[in-house]
C-alpha cells in the first residue's frame, strides 16, 4: 500500500502491530493531559482574592455577599468556603466536619483520570518491549530460514521494528510522566490551599463570634 510508505504512517507500519496500541496510548495521554490541565487550572483560580473578599464581607456582616462571592467563584476552595459560611451557626467542630466531608468529595474529582496517565506510563514501555521481542523473533526466523543470509533487508526490518517499538514506548512514557508529575503537584497544591483557606475561615468565624460575645457582655453590664 503506497500510502504506508510516507511519514508517520510509515513509522506505524515499520514498527509492527505493537505500534497501534502505542498510538492509542499516545492519543489517550495527550487528551487526558489537556483535559486535566484545563480543569486543574480552573480549580486553582485566584483564591487569594476570593479569600480576601470573603474576609471583608464577613467582618462587615455581609454574610450573604460573602456566600454569593463563593458561589460565583469556580473551584473546590470556593465550594469549601461556601460550605463553612452556610454552616456558620454550628459549633466549630461541626463546621470543621462539614468542610472535611466536602474536601473528601472534592479530592477524587481533582485526581480524576490521572490514574489513566499512571497506567500509560507503566504500559507504554512494556508494549515497546513486546515490540522489541516480536521484532527480534521475526529477524531470527529470517536468519533461520534457508534464504535468510541472502535476504539482509528482511533481517534489518525485524531489527528496525524492534527499535522503533522500543523508542516509541519510551517516548510516550517520558512525555506522559512529565505531564503526570506536573498535574499531580498542582492537585497537591490545591489540596493544601483548601486546608489553609478552611483554617482561615474558621479563624474568621471564631473572631466574629468572639466579638459578638464581647459586645453581648458589654450590653448586659450596661443594662
Amino acid at each position: 500500500m503506497e500510502f504506508l510508505n510516507h511519514g508517520p504512517l510509515k513509522l506505524l507500519h515499520d514498527g509492527g502491530p505493537v505500534m497501534w496500541p502505542l498510538l492509542v496510548c499516545a492519543i489517550l495521554s495527550i487528551a487526558v493531559m489537556i483535559e486535566r490541565f484545563i480543569a486543574i487550572n480552573k480549580a486553582s483560580a485566584d483564591n487569594e482574592v476570593l479569600s480576601e473578599q470573603v474576609r471583608e464581607h464577613l467582618h462587615a456582616g455581609r454574610v450573604n455577599d460573602a456566600l454569593q462571592v463563593c458561589e460565583e467563584h469556580p473551584g473546590p476552595v470556593a465550594s469549601l468556603l461556601a460550605s463553612g459560611i452556610r454552616n456558620r451557626n454550628m459549633d466549630s467542630d461541626a463546621i470543621e466536619r462539614t468542610m472535611e466531608e466536602l474536601a473528601l468529595r472534592e479530592t477524587p474529582l481533582l485526581y480524576r483520570r490521572l490514574g489513566m496517565l499512571d497506567t500509560i506510563i507503566t504500559i507504554a514501555p512494556l508494549l515497546g518491549l513486546l515490540g522489541t521481542v516480536t521484532g527480534m523473533i521475526k529477524s531470527f526466523h529470517v536468519v533461520g530460514s534457508s534464504q535468510g543470509l541472502n535476504n539482509p533487508n528482511a533481517i534489518t526490518g525485524g531489527v528496525a521494528e524492534a527499535l522503533l517499538a522500543t523508542a516509541t514506548g519510551l517516548a510516550i512514557a517520558i512525555v506522559t510522566l512529565v505531564g503526570y508529575n506536573y498535574l499531580t503537584e498542582k492537585v497537591k497544591e490545591i489540596i493544601a490551599e483548601m486546608e489553609i483557606r478552611a483554617t482561615q475561615l474558621m479563624n474568621i468565624l471564631a473572631g466574629i463570634r468572639g466579638g459578638e460575645g464581647v459586645r453581648g457582655e458589654v450590653t448586659a453590664s450596661r443594662a
